[in-house]
């Protein structure tokens, strides 16, 4: 009876032996795979690197509420539609320099 019992326990432990061994081989292959894919991919810079980041949420939800306060003002104000265009346009164009000094951070 305990020779038996030691030959299915032998057994039992054999295919835990290979199941482990299975899933060390099928760990390792996927490892190897993240491996590689990890260095065939570009790795993305973080950190400023575009003209948005420059300016936190909820500095540029107030750029943009203010400029679109500042056009409804101007068509609500001035009744030539020529004048406002041209308005419009100039605030545009002026909208970056404004915003350099309103907001530069480096003074």
């Amino acid at each position: 009876m305990s020779k038996e019992r030691a030959r299915r326990r032998a057994e039992r432990e054999a295919a835990q032996a290979r199941e482990r061994a299975v899933r060390q081989r099928r760990s390792d292959r996927r490892a190897r795979r993240r491996a590689l894919l990890r260095r065939l991919t570009p790795t993305w810079q973080r950190g400023r690197t575009g003209r948005l980041p420059r300016h936190s949420r909820g500095e540029r939800a107030a750029i943009v509420l203010l400029t679109l306060a500042a056009i409804m003002l101007i068509w609500s104000l001035v009744d030539d539609l020529a004048l406002r265009v041209a308005l419009v346009v100039l605030l545009l164009l002026v909208l970056p320099a404004i915003v350099v000094i309103a907001l530069d951070r480096r003074t």
